[in-house]
């Protein structure tokens, strides 16, 4: 009964008390959201992306919070994705300035073409 008041109804008869990954809208997660490139530039602005975006759902969450006890760990995830977002920054400096270094590859020449 309390499930159901809830709202939760279906969702528990398809999944009981398991984590079935959902956004708040209870759209399904699919890993179409997560963007790839190779290209490390692009991914790490991508990563940076996704942190301040959680940082904004984490704001988003304490605004419409009043208990104490579900406020202080919203806030603590907040923290965390300031920290991710400051650790991505790192490396995406890192990484760009590794790309402006000029550098010399010396390979061997293979085994086979020293008798030319």
């Amino acid at each position: 009964e309390e499930i159901e008041k809830a709202g939760a109804g279906a969702y528990f008869t398809d999944h009981g008390r398991g984590v079935y990954p959902q956004s708040a809208a209870g759209t399904p997660f699919t890993a179409a959201a997560l963007q790839v490139k190779g290209d490390p530039i692009v991914d790490l602005t991508e990563n940076l992306a996704a942190e301040q975006k959680a940082r904004g759902t984490y704001e988003y969450l304490i605004q419409m919070a009043d208990d104490p006890d579900v406020i202080e760990p919203l806030k603590f995830l907040r923290e965390r994705e300031v920290v991710h977002y400051q650790r991505f920054g790192e490396a995406l400096r890192k990484v760009q300035d590794y790309l402006q270094e000029p550098r010399l590859f010396i390979m061997p020449k293979p085994e086979f073409m020293n008798n030319r």
